[in-house]
């Protein structure tokens, strides 16, 4: 079966969960309108469908190669890229000064799931050109924005963000790449791993967005510089000239998403790779977090997307395969018949609409954060949109796994086998954890920076904010109790952090996920608790049946997994290292 978008779905977390018609009323966004936002979902799930959804297996069995130096793309894709700009798709929500439409990100974010579920490959190009166009335009000087920017909103270039060495992973204060001053440029000269679309010929220039170290800078993170590397230096009108000396040496062969390149990079082995300074000098990782954050949760809504598409297979399939007997029942019913097969197809679906609410009410608060002309509503969204940036992308790519395992598992033996697809989706999904900052690191953020940072300001209002929504604790239906009983246990493990972490250094890294996976399960209740009473107020009796079924299922078979979480929060710490690193 191919990919088709939930746009009703989507349409209806946009506007019940996230908040739209607040989004319809921020200024500099007045031009979007109910109409409007369906032609443009409806435009965007035929391109996925027809344009992408075709992509992702012949990408999966071709993958990308290194020929002679170049990086060859699966057939198919440089056409649908092509189109894709074409029609305007990156530049939906970038800045109209540099020919973007100026649309909310809540917008852009629905489409990018679409792109994702169709095929995460080919989607992985465009979002990290919108991570590296953020960069640009919140720290690059006004000659960079000027030649650049609108050449990268349009699609023609793309970019990149290139972090990573062999040495230097999630610990970038080892970076070793260096920058050498050459006039009113630099030279860089160095190796990089792990560049996802590091490389390509789909466009006519690479905009490549480096860390590196200027000869002389101070050790440490503190040391870093962040420089725009194009792939091939601009003549005086602005049109790509000679080639810069970088150039992608080999390509990862990866568990899954082969047709996205993986390139290893190298910088300055004919004398150095012109780039030019991004912000400040020794400022470099805070202008990259412009990126990361931006990558993080699109990241998050990989795990949505992926699980989405595995959710849809395995509903397919579940239709189709007839198998089995169920008492009471005649032979030769289709395995969407047993208790199991539902319960594991519930499992997929609960997830995926938790997560899916939680991703898109982050990325509403990125609009409030660019267009809220209010000081303190600017500053409410902020302050969550930084707490929830580290669970969207670690709970949502935990979560993914288990998804895309039952779609496995729905397909029975037939899910082991690739031309069914299914285990290419898991396959796919997982670098998801690893991507942007393992969820280790997530979590530690989390735990560390965004708890620990505003005292559990941010944590605790939110708390408040689902007390209110379940109401008193006398009468609560189930689910809501359930809600209510799980806030007090997330709330409990968060001022135990803030009350032992300084003591113990050791706490965050043992129980931090832990505490990330129960504040993501609650959360994710929440949203589905939110979805089922605004599906219920619309009146429409099959959606709120439908919506308060999964709220219920999830209540009953998933909640209750954050009150183990919130066990090993307050007992597990010990246990976690008690075993002497030698003994390993």
């Amino acid at each position: 079966m191919t990919y088709l978008a939930p746009v009703s779905e989507m349409r209806f977390v946009m506007e019940q969960l996230a908040g739209l018609d607040e989004i319809f009323a921020l200024p500099g966004v007045e031009a979007l309108d109910a109409d409007m936002l369906g032609a443009i979902l409806d435009e965007a799930s035929k391109f996925a469908s027809n344009e992408l959804a075709p992509l992702n297996r012949v990408g999966d069995m071709e993958g990308s190669h290194l020929v002679d130096g170049a990086v060859r793309v699966p057939a198919g894709f440089t056409e649908a890229y092509q189109k894709f700009c074409e029609a305007g798709w990156l530049g939906l929500a970038q800045d109209v000064k540099y020919g973007g439409q100026g649309l909310p990100f809540l917008l852009h974010i629905a489409l990018s799931e679409m792109r994702d579920s169709a095929c995460m490959a080919f989607a992985l190009c465009p979002m990290l050109s919108g991570s590296a166009i953020l960069a640009l335009g919140a720290h690059g000087d006004s000659a960079q924005k000027s030649v650049y920017l609108k050449k990268m909103v349009s699609g023609q270039w793309t970019g990149t963000m290139i972090l990573t060495e062999s040495q230097a992973g999630s610990d970038l204060s080892v970076v070793k790449t260096v920058a050498e001053p050459n006039g009113d440029h630099f030279l860089l000269r160095g190796q990089k791993i792990f560049i996802t679309w590091g490389d390509h010929e789909m466009t006519d220039n690479v905009v490549h967005l480096v860390l590196a170290r200027i000869v002389g800078a101070p050790s440490g993170s503190g040391g870093l510089s962040l420089f725009l590397v194009p792939k091939f230096l601009l003549e005086a009108d602005g049109t790509p000239g000679t080639r810069n000396d970088v150039h992608a040496v080999s390509l990862e062969h990866k568990l899954g998403i082969h047709a996205s390149p993986t390139c290893v990079m190298s910088f300055g082995d004919d004398g150095g790779a012109v780039g030019y300074l991004i912000g400040e000098p020794n400022r470099g990782l805070a202008c990259m977090f412009t990126m990361m954050n931006h990558a993080r949760l699109e990241v998050g809504l990989e795990g949505v997307a992926l699980g989405e598409r595995a959710y849809q297979k395995a509903v397919a399939f579940a239709r189709e395969r007839v198998q089995g007997r169920v008492p009471g029942q005649e032979p030769g019913m289709s395995i969407i018949g047993h208790a199991d097969v539902r319960r594991m197809l519930m499992l997929m679906r609960a997830h995926t609409e938790a997560a899916r609410g939680l991703a898109y009410v982050a990325a509403a608060c990125v609009d409030h954060v660019h267009y809220n002309p209010d000081p303190d509503g600017r500053a409410y969204h902020e302050a969550r949109l930084e707490l929830l940036t580290p669970i969207v992308k670690g709970w949502s790519t935990e979560i993914v796994q288990e998804v895309t395992s039952l779609g496995v598992q729905i397909h029975g033996g037939m899910g082991y086998i690739e031309e069914t697809g299914a285990a290419q989706l898991y396959r796919d999904a997982r670098i998801t954890p690893i991507y942007e900052g393992t969820n280790g690191i997530q979590a530690q953020d989390l735990a560390g920076r965004k708890l620990a940072g505003d005292g559990g300001k941010a944590m605790f209002s939110m708390l408040d904010e689902i007390d209110e929504f379940c109401g008193g604790a006398d009468g609560l239906p189930a689910g809501l109790k359930a809600l209510k009983s799980g806030a007090a246990e997330l709330r409990t493990s968060a001022h135990y952090i803030l009350a032992h972490a300084s003591q113990d250094p050791a706490l965050s890294g043992s129980v931090a996920f832990s505490f990330l996976m129960q504040a993501g399960t609650l959360l994710g209740a929440w949203q589905l608790e939110r979805a089922a009473r605004a599906a219920l107020q619309l009146g429409d009796d099959r959606l709120g049946e439908t919506k308060a079924a999964i709220a219920s299922f999830y209540a009953t078979h998933i909640l209750p997994r954050a009150g183990a979480y919130h066990q090993t929060v307050m007992t597990g710490a010990d246990s976690a290292i008690a075993l002497p690193m030698d003994w390993f």
